[in-house]
């Protein structure tokens, strides 16, 4: 275990930490559909460096993504889903480029005001019955998505107050965003490599992180079909507001 720890570069306590936390944040990405990362990426940057964290993440939700591929599929608004993954894929260098060239302090500060804007967003009142999404808000959502995977391995801002504020049945809300949330993951992945963010260490890191992320992962599946859709909307905006005062916290200290 220690000669492990030695290769990932952390200590045995720290790397159990990690694990719990994973654990925790693939319990709610099973759940609700998303969340994962705006729980993750916070966490992880008090033990590694918010651009290290950034990279785990994205590569977390690379492994976990084909979990359950066809039912998302099948489930998915692919008229909205694939379009806004598509080019959130396309816009996610961006946002890593843009994650390479800032400092550790303002890019905490950043990732902060991500997580709060996301609470915001789902808080705010729901479109009309019927409502089609025009091709300015598919487009808007899609880059933004990208952008913030790149930057903060949080596409979920934009994405998830797209789909909340849409009269949709739960199922296809969660379906709609893990497709594009496994789509941005491949696009990050891949930027990373480019960029050269990402190392062997972070990719076995993601390895060993794997078993608890799987196993939250499928415990919170269960329990999804059995949360009334009021009760699992509610569940949203508390890890929302949950993510973002304990980002405000870490960010004034």
């Amino acid at each position: 275990m220690t000669d492990l720890s030695q290769l990932v570069g952390i200590a045995p306590l720290t790397l159990a930490g990690a694990a719990a936390m994973t654990f925790g944040a693939a319990y709610v990405r099973g759940l609700t559909g998303f969340g994962m990362a705006i729980i993750l990426v916070p966490l992880l940057g008090l033990i590694m460096a918010p651009g290290e964290a950034v990279v785990l993440g994205i590569l977390l939700q690379l492994l976990i993504g084909p979990v359950g591929i066809k039912v998302i599929m099948a489930d998915a608004d692919r008229t909205t889903a694939v379009p806004i993954a598509l080019l959130a894929m396309a816009s996610t260098p961006i946002g890593m480029f843009a994650l390479n060239a800032t400092t550790p302090d303002l890019a905490r500060i950043l990732i902060t005001t991500v997580a709060v804007g996301a609470f915001v967003a789902v808080l705010l009142p729901k479109q009309a019955e019927g409502h089609q999404p025009g091709r300015l808000a598919v487009g808007g959502t899609g880059i933004a998505a990208g952008i913030l995977t790149g930057f903060a391995a949080m596409p979920g801002p934009p994405v998830v107050p797209f789909y909340f504020r849409r009269h949709l049945e739960p199922r296809v809300t969660r379906a709609s965003m893990l497709l594009i949330f496994f789509a941005t993951a491949i696009a990050g992945s891949l930027a990373a490599l480019w960029v050269g963010i990402a190392t062997w260490r972070l990719f076995l890191l993601a390895v060993l992180l794997f078993p608890p992320m799987w196993l939250g992962n499928r415990v919170g599946a269960r329990h999804f079909g059995h949360v009334p859709p009021r009760v699992w909307q509610t569940m949203v905006a508390v890890v929302l507001g949950v993510a973002a005062v304990s980002a405000v916290v870490r960010a004034l200290n």
